[in-house]
């Protein structure tokens, strides 16, 4: 079965006082199998969000954990600061990461919430998906009249909470109350603008934001609310769905900002709400200067960010995701108020590091890997290392097509073809270290004990399956190079002819990668025992083979009579 990973990501009462967030903070560390991935306080909201990440029960561990340390440090009594709260913890989201659905995310929530309730007497309500009535869906309904409104709320029949104590005693004073839940990810982001104004970030964030703007008489600011038949306020909606927002000043960066909660990345993305915050900024007087990102956010709503700023340059979106993720940060002017580290808040790359990986290495440091006293890497690694040179040359040539004067009007055709250079440059990449980890894993299957007929049954499938996979790997390396070579054909044909010789090049060292591969293929396939299953890569990689020297024949004969 597949791991399961949830991320939790609880805001703690408490943005001022290190040594406290530490302790708090840490404590999640404290589980095994959980990594802590992101402390992010705030000195003006006295607020602090917290995010790790490991397997559901040990989520829900450590996040009991830090619920039970954040009400021992934190007297909700004496708290103050810009960001509506009502408790230590005040907040405690558990967001599913893989294999693991909404649903099933929101049982976990259930499970944490009545420790909470039975084990510290704290007091709470679910909301979102795991609220248990439709009014408790909303954070901002569970959370009306904060802190100072639970005496009467705790004790109000309609808002009984849904674990903890109905009653204000000594202990709920000093905890507050939290508010636990199962919700997509969420992105907490802000928006700068160049003024101090909390009125005019406020009115920027009504015209954003979903709920919008209570309707009113005459005067938008002053008039008097029209209602409904129910007496209900009628509300003017805003520009953006799943969009929260509102406006605040904070002193110490000296500015207003907008706060947004994006609560549904797929129909409001992080650029749209800041593309809109911009046009409605300015025609309001004011402008944006650039903005903030609490917490973590996916790697694909930062490489989607880059997309949109770079269709709207016209330029090739087949770049490195390295520069991708630059061209989001300054299109969003992530770093206008503090430096932004992609390593430190994009959690992909949180995840990934520790693991060490021969495409990470130096050119040198490779070199010297390959030629070392190990047998990996080996001639498959190297094979799926040169495709993905090769492939990377063609796709260098559509950047340079994409990106050449007077030739405007087909740079969405030069970046396709550069997108579909990355993507293979991806996998070839992939493949690089998978190759020498199928290698690895044939080893471990003869190190395994033989001394019963069970245990030489187990290692005996174990080498087969090991045998198979490496045999696997060189394959989809053979393929992919294979199919690369489309990109080079293109450029050589459609690219600009100053560059048909690095296309050419390209389409040599994908050449270079199949039969390099096939040689893998061919050593490997002869020890399977399953000979039908061998028989049928072989057969497959020499049509690839003999399709590949074709290919190289055509396009010498094409670049000579070219030159």
């Amino acid at each position: 079965m597949k791991q399961q990973l949830i991320e939790c990501v609880p805001n703690i009462s408490e943005g001022r006082d290190a040594d406290k967030i530490k302790i708090i903070s840490e404590i999640v560390e404290t589980v095994e199998g959980v990594k802590l991935l992101d402390v992010d306080p705030g000195k003006a909201t006295n607020r602090t969000v917290i995010t790790f990440v490991g397997e559901p029960e040990a989520v829900i561990e450590a996040a009991f954990r830090l619920i039970k340390k954040a009400s021992e440090l934190i007297d909700m009594s004496k708290h103050s600061g810009a960001h509506p709260r009502f408790g230590a913890t005040d907040v405690c989201p558990l967001v599913p990461i893989s294999n693991i659905t909404l649903e099933e995310t929101a049982k976990y929530a259930h499970k944490l919430g009545e420790r909470v309730g039975k084990e510290l007497g704290i007091p709470g309500y679910f909301y979102e998906k795991a609220a248990k009535e439709e009014k408790r869906k909303n954070l901002a309904n569970c959370r009306s009249g904060e802190y100072e409104g639970l005496p009467k709320k705790l004790v109000d029949k309609d808002w009984k909470p849904d674990f903890g104590p109905a009653e204000f005693n000594d202990k709920v004073a000093k905890s507050g109350a939290t508010a636990i839940s199962a919700r997509d990810f969420l992105i907490a982001y802000n928006v700068n603008l160049n003024t101090t104004s909390t009125r005019r970030a406020n009115a920027i964030a009504f015209d954003i934001r979903e709920a919008g703007r209570v309707k009113r008489e005459g005067n938008p600011i002053t008039g008097k609310q029209v209602l409904d038949k129910n007496g209900e306020p009628i509300r003017i909606p805003g520009k953006l769905k799943a969009v929260k927002g509102i406006g605040w000043y904070i002193e110490e960066y000296g500015i207003a900002q907008i706060s947004y909660n994006l609560t549904n990345i797929s129909i409001t993305s992080m650029h749209v709400a800041f593309d809109e915050t911009c046009k409605v900024a300015e025609n309001r007087g004011l402008r944006v200067t650039g903005s903030e990102l609490i917490g973590l956010i996916p790697l694909k709503a930062m490489l989607d960010a880059a997309d949109y700023f770079l269709v709207k340059q016209q330029r090739s979106l087949g770049i490195s995701e390295s520069e991708k993720i630059k061209i989001a940060i300054k299109s969003l002017g992530l770093d206008d108020l503090k430096p932004f580290n992609p390593n430190d808040k994009i959690i992909e790359y949180m995840l990934d590091q520790g693991e060490k990986k021969l495409v990470d290495l130096k050119l040198n440091d490779f070199a010297n890997e390959t030629a070392g006293e190990s047998p990996a890497p080996g001639g498959g690694s190297i094979a799926a290392y040169v495709g993905t040179l090769g492939v990377s040359l063609g796709t260098m040539v559509a950047n340079l097509s994409a990106h050449k004067a007077g030739w405007d009007e087909k740079w969405k055709f030069f970046s396709e073809w550069a997108e579909k250079g990355q993507a293979y440059k991806n996998k070839l990449l992939y493949l690089v270290d998978e190759d020498t980890n199928a290698f690895n894993k044939i080893i471990d299957g003869f190190r395994m004990p033989k001394g019963s007929e069970k245990e030489i049954t187990d290692r005996k499938a174990a080498i087969e399956e090991a045998t198979k996979y490496a045999t696997q790997i060189p394959f989809q390396v053979m393929e992919t190079a294979y199919q690369s070579m489309e990109v080079m054909q293109a450029m050589i044909k459609n690219g600009m002819q100053s560059s048909l010789s690095d296309a050419g090049v390209g389409i040599l060292c994908a050449r270079t990668a199949v039969i390099g591969a096939y040689f893998n293929v061919r050593i490997n396939a002869k020890d399977i025992k399953d000979r039908k299953f061998a028989d049928d890569i072989l057969e497959k990689a020499e049509k690839i083979y003999k399709a590949t020297i074709k290919i190289e024949q055509e396009t010498i004969e094409y670049i000579d009579s070219k030159m």
